[in-house]
């Protein structure tokens, strides 16, 4: 379980492809913290630890996870929005984030408003639906939808997640996993009994 408040940004050092496995070497300031079998979502994919040495960790994606997330595209020196998994003690900032992702879409627009940023995504609306001030994770980031659409929704950034995220370095096209919100799937299927 997750929050969708980023904690810190690692960079991918290495990636490994073994029959329909990948496996990626991430370096992150909480390296040091982590334990083998942990939990952490990357870009919003929840991934288990597997392997620690120095400021280094590896993780491991199947072919499921790869099929349905933008992972398959990082390659060496990208950069990752790092969550490690809640601590059920503590205040839930965002909101419920499973770090599965349900589908992936792709950045339409950036619109530098003075001192924030509207972002526009597009996404196969045929199972998921938004809603106007409704959250949803867009590459592990816990955001607030300000406009919803068919198939679209747009997301305002503050200056502070747009430089510690990996938000800033999105291009128009770009690939991004998307989780909606929990709740919104749960009534929406029961919606549709």
């Amino acid at each position: 379980m997750f929050t969708g408040i980023i904690e810190a940004i690692g960079k991918v050092e290495n990636i490994v492809h073994e029959d329909a496995n990948v496996h990626f070497t991430i370096n992150s300031p909480f390296t040091g913290e982590l334990k083998i079998d942990q939990s952490v979502a990357h870009n919003g994919c929840c991934l288990t630890v597997v392997a620690i040495k120095d400021n280094e960790y590896v993780v491991t994606a199947i072919k499921e996870t790869l099929d349905v997330t933008a992972l398959d595209e990082l390659k060496v020196g990208n950069l990752v929005n790092l969550e490690r998994c809640m601590i059920m003690n503590s205040r839930l900032d965002g909101h419920i984030v499973q770090g599965h992702v349900d589908q992936t879409g792709y950045l339409d627009t950036i619109e530098n408003q003075d001192g924030s940023y509207l972002l526009t995504f597009k996404y196969d609306e045929k199972d998921f639906t938004t809603v106007n001030k409704g959250s949803i994770t867009v590459n592990g980031i816990s955001l607030t939808v300000v406009n919803s659409q068919k198939g679209q929704f747009s997301v305002a950034l503050i200056p502070y997640t747009w430089e510690h995220t990996n938000m800033h370095q999105l291009n128009i096209g770009d690939k991004v996993n998307l989780e909606f919100d929990i709740i919104g799937k749960y009534v929406a299927k029961l919606m549709n009994k």
